[in-house]
């Protein structure tokens, strides 16, 4: 496995969201995040588990936070800019019923959203968060 090409792979898939003004995968906190530049995606290297098996290869399974920022203004609510980002973000990472799951070019088995996406949408007025965790297996 080689792990800069996964990542990188996973960056550009996801980086294209409709509507980004700011993108990087090194992850800035919210309040380093001015509304000018949002909506903002920002890629996190979580976690990466090893499973093993005696005559086989190691199977990898690397885990990332996606962090979404959205700002709007007036009575425009942030559900309605964060969730056509997690639209565009859940279609890139969907199993397509012909060509199977997403491989991120065949440099992995699969690539895809596992587990709960926390949102606080409203809690922090005109501003909305989102983190999308992602799993990858590789081997």
């Amino acid at each position: 496995m080689n792990r800069e090409p996964i990542y990188a792979a996973l960056f550009a898939l996801v980086s294209g969201g409709p509507g980004l003004v700011t993108t990087s995968r090194k992850l800035l906190h919210w309040n380093d995040v001015p509304p000018s530049s949002r909506p903002a995606l920002f890629m996190a290297q979580k976690r990466e588990g090893a499973s093993q098996r005696t005559g086989l290869p190691t199977v990898w399974n690397l885990h990332v936070d996606l962090y979404l920022y959205v700002s709007t203004q007036g009575d425009v609510a942030p559900g309605s800019a964060l969730n056509p980002i997690l639209d565009a973000i859940a279609s890139a990472l969907d199993t397509h019923p012909v060509r199977g799951p997403q491989s991120l070019g065949g440099l992995v088995q699969w690539a895809r959203i596992e587990g709960s996406i926390e949102t606080d949408e409203g809690t922090l007025g005109q501003d909305a968060v989102a983190i999308v965790p992602v799993s990858i297996l590789c081997i």
